[in-house]
């Protein structure tokens, strides 16, 4: 239930602060005075649309703050727990902010939290029923949901079940449907595939491979230059006869120093050093002549590696920048093409998946189907009782449940098979027709308190708020009206904006909403009315002007008296 709501700058509003208890809580006041600011303020708190037109005038921010006791919710504990929020003890507060800028700030318990989640949270503490909501009942797409809400907690799981089933069953659908497509059209792909691959292996191509031809074709360019140095080396370490080698002056050189061995050590040292590089030097004077006899450049190596680089450029440009980015495409071409090879069998395994997530779902929702047309006997025979309650004794309510199409299979959904729509005949011997075309406003009204009525013996939340459900109802009715609101009020906290005076006695708490002109500024304010303003104010909503003429206040205190009798 709420305990208190405070609210800034909300339109006509300055500042208000509101405590709430137990009962029936209505709020009166003329017509224009600001009561359903009271109730947009609540709708904001809850996660309603932010609309900037409710910041007052001449600032440039708004808020609301309401604090609720959640004690025996075990739906608002998981979802305090889910979100890592720790609540002082059973009492969660819920916090919005608007500013003209366009800043939207939530917080819950103090924590800032996205308004998706507060509005989630919302639904788990209070019931809004506005006077737009009525019109939902027109609307057969809400039946529905309606009917389920009625249900106990083995219908909602199995409903639970459905949806999980349905979205199974959906994510696979869209896969399947894809991987068909995919399958029916991949031809084509595999044929452009198949011509790239072959081109590929076909080339071979190597990491490393185009530096390597690059750094062989450079020699090339250079292979008289190369053979000229060779020669000049070549000569000077194994000259012929004609004149004296590198070899032959160091073998010369070592023998000299061999003489003076016997003189010392260094001498020998020397020499020893000498005999190293004439064999060192015989050794590259053998590479040097094998390198002269083979020849370094070599026209048919020369036209190999010329036409292996154009080729390795033209695969770049074709799949790309280089050998590895193209190895890499190469590989990944292959595992497309693998793919599109195996995706019969792939066709084939999640076919028979989507059969048999289909049969599970079908299977779920033929229970769900069953669930539904018991429930709505049940809530057939609850309507008429509350209707014959609220003065609908004669009206007959069903539930009709739209034909399946013979030999068509439905799309699945994630409500089930169903389509329902609510059907009345108000008067005996009329046919029975959809809600939506005959019930008048008076009807509606009476039609939603009923299934409010419905809710409030089947749990729900702790706190339910009807704005103007009176619409289209007075006399005798407006004072059935009330004492249904009575009842419920003896499960739940209810909280009622009327401008009926037989709800208004009812009430266990009344408000009373003023507006006034301050210093040049209109300002509504909310005031809890104790037992003699009550009698003037319930005096007043009988037609009694400012409510101060004896007989309407003298009607109005028999009213109230009247009233505290029956709520007991």
């Amino acid at each position: 239930m709420i305990l208190s709501m405070r609210m800034h700058n909300i339109a006509l509003i300055e500042e208000l602060t509101m405590d709430f208890s137990t009962g029936l809580h209505v709020m009166t006041g003329e017509t224009g005075a600001g009561k359903s600011i009271v109730v947009d303020a609540v709708n904001l708190v809850l996660g309603g649309r932010a609309d900037r037109e409710l910041i007052r005038t001449g600032t440039d921010k708004a808020w609301v703050e309401a604090v609720f006791d959640a004690q025996g919710s075990p739906e608002v504990s998981a979802f305090l727990k889910e979100q890592e929020i720790e609540p002082e003890g059973d009492i969660v507060t819920l916090y919005r902010e608007i500013s003209r800028s366009g800043r939207n700030l939530c917080r819950i318990c103090g924590v800032v939290m996205p308004v998706a989640a507060l509005k989630e949270l919302a639904a788990l503490l209070m019931d809004v029923h506005g006077q737009h909501e009525g019109q939902f009942l027109m609307d057969s797409r809400f039946h529905l949901r309606f009917l389920d809400e009625s249900g106990d907690e083995g219908h909602q799981q199995l409903r639970e079940k459905v949806d999980a089933a349905y979205q199974a069953f959906i994510v696979n659908h869209r896969r399947y449907a894809r991987l068909v497509k995919e399958n029916e059209q991949k031809q084509y792909r595999m044929e452009t595939l198949k011509k790239s691959l072959d081109e590929l292996h076909k080339a071979k191509l190597k990491a490393g491979e185009e530096e390597e031809l690059t750094q062989e074709k450079e020699r090339f360019r250079h292979s008289e230059k190369i053979a000229t140095a060779v020669q000049l080396a070549h000569h000077a370490i194994s000259a012929g006869e004609d004149s004296e080698s590198l070899l032959v002056k160091l073998k010369g050189a070592a023998a000299a120093l061999n003489s003076l061995a016997a003189l010392g050590e260094n001498y020998k040292n020397l020499a020893q050093r000498c005999e190293s590089a004439y064999y060192e030097l015989e050794e590259v004077g053998y590479e040097l002549a094998d390198i002269i006899e083979n020849g370094e450049f070599d026209p048919a190596r020369a036209e190999y590696v010329e036409t292996r680089l154009d080729l390795i450029r033209r695969l770049e440009r074709k799949y790309g920048e280089n050998i590895p980015v193209i190895l890499a495409e190469q590989e990944r071409m292959q595992e497309e093409y693998d793919n599109y090879a195996s995706m019969d069998q792939q066709v084939a395994a999640m076919g028979a998946e989507h059969k048999k997530l289909l049969a599970a779902y079908r299977s779920l929702a033929r229970q769900l189907t069953e669930s539904r047309t018991v429930l709505a006997r049940v809530f057939e025979k609850n309507m008429m009782q509350q209707l014959g309650d609220l003065g609908m004794g004669k009206t007959i309510f069903q539930v009709a449940f739209a034909e399946k199409p013979q030999g068509k299979q439905l799309m699945p959904q994630s409500v089930g098979d169903d389509t329902v729509e609510f059907m009345i005949s108000p008067n005996p011997g009329e046919p029975m027709k959809p809600l939506s075309k005959i019930a008048s406003g008076g009807e509606l009204s009476r039609l939603m308190l009923a299934i409010k009525s419905l809710e409030a013996e089947h749990g729900g939340v702790g706190c339910m708020v009807f704005d103007e459900i009176d619409t289209g109802i007075s006399g005798r009715m407006a004072q059935v009206v009330a004492e249904k609101m009575a009842l419920i009020a003896h499960s739940r906290q209810v909280i009622c904006v009327t401008h009926l005076p037989q709800i208004a006695a009812m009430a266990h708490h009344q408000f009373l909403v003023e507006k006034r002109v301050e210093a040049g500024r209109t300002n509504t304010s909310v005031r809890l009315l104790d037992p003699d303003e009550r009698t003037g104010e319930v005096a007043r909503m009988m037609g009694g002007a400012d409510g101060s003429e004896e007989s309407a206040r003298s009607h109005a205190a028999l009213m109230l008296d009247k009233a505290a009798q029956i709520r007991g």
